[in-house]
């Protein structure tokens, strides 16, 4: 099992990250450090040989984050904090870790839980106020945050490869949002008001710079920390967090709708199941194609808009996911072939 990233699955290797031998237990090593470790095991995927089946579980929760219409994105992240913690402490009772950690990991846990958290609850919130497509492919943006930030406080290279899959990520993400200073005043699509549109790029973007944060912490914790202790900071300061958003913003209720409350299981079942699953990817194949074929997260998120929601992406959408896609999937190939060398 790996540490959640904000949208409840398994944190995705980050091009920009580079997790070496001090990396935490479990972590998702980069491209030498997977073919060191011997090649691809049983449990492929038919349908995509390199790594299992499992894929579009996260994008599946993402959908069931769509469809729910009458709980607010940090309610529905509440109840993903409860479902995760439930499978979190008999882990933690197993392995004999506790609940608190090391002494002096303990503002990086802190630092990691409330991070981590946020950018779940923005994520939501992202699904909710703009499309499916939209939200999904401007987390994808998050390796060139990641980039920079562990430059600023790894101490870690930028490269001009770096500056230039960052430009790239910045065209994409523009073309999505479409500020009007410079396509004029033109609604999203989709019917939604173009302010909605706006709010919901926006929490997008703050969940990947808020995700690389958390990457660059985990990565500064190393192996001292336990990854299932740093789950549990996870979910117990984002069950926190919103609660008290809860009640401040006065939003609390209880589904009463039974498709909702069928709805918020499947959000933790296929969130958890994305968890499982990338998981077993990584342990059996090498990081990068991993890494390429999450990009089918905006393949999935483009046939879930169509199909559930009867909303087919302009084209201003699709030439900002190409852009996204052309960036992170070059950043995986560079690592991937810097790691074979």
């Amino acid at each position: 099992m790996r540490p959640l990233d904000s949208s409840g699955a398994a944190e995705v290797p980050e091009p920009g990250l580079r997790l070496t031998d001090d990396a935490p237990q479990g972590a998702i090593e980069e491209p030498a450090a997977a073919e060191a470790a011997g090649t691809p095991g049983t449990g492929r995927c038919w349908l995509f040989g390199s790594s299992p089946c499992g894929l579009c579980a996260p994008q599946v929760a993402s959908l069931f984050v769509k469809k729910v219409q009458d709980v607010h994105a940090v309610e529905i992240s509440a109840f993903r904090c409860v479902f995760q913690m439930l499978v979190i402490i008999p882990c933690l009772i197993y392995r004999k870790t506790g609940f608190i950690g090391p002494k002096g990991q303990r503002i990086f846990l802190l630092l990691r839980g409330v991070l981590g958290s946020t950018a779940m609850i923005l994520l939501y919130y992202a699904f909710q106020a703009t499309s499916l497509a939209d939200a999904t492919v401007i987390t994808f943006s998050s390796p060139v945050f990641t980039s920079i930030f562990a430059c600023i406080f790894l101490k870690e290279k930028y490269s001009p490869w770096d500056a230039l899959f960052t430009v790239f990520t910045i065209t994409g993400v523009i073309l999505i949002v479409r500020p009007p200073f410079l396509f004029g005043a033109s609604p999203a699509g989709g019917g939604e008001s173009y302010s909605l549109h706006l709010k919901g790029t926006i929490a997008a973007v703050a969940h990947a710079v808020f995700g690389a944060l958390t990457l660059v912490i985990l990565r500064k914790m190393g192996k001292s920390v336990d990854y299932f202790l740093s789950i549990w900071y996870y979910v117990i300061l984002g069950l926190l967090e919103s609660i008290i958003i809860l009640f401040i913003i006065g939003e609390w209720s209880l589904p009463y709708c039974g498709l909702d409350r069928l709805f918020l299981i499947l959000i933790g079942l296929f969130g958890l199941g994305g968890q499982v699953f990338l998981t077993k990817a990584i342990q059996i194949e090498k990081a990068g194609p991993v890494a390429i074929m999450k990009t089918m997260d905006v393949v999935f998120a483009f046939i879930f808009q169509i199909i559930f929601f009867n909303d087919v992406p302009t084209w201003w959408t699709v030439g900002g996911a190409l852009c996204v896609i052309a960036s992170s999937t070059g950043a995986a190939v560079r690592k991937w072939c810097q790691g074979s060398k």
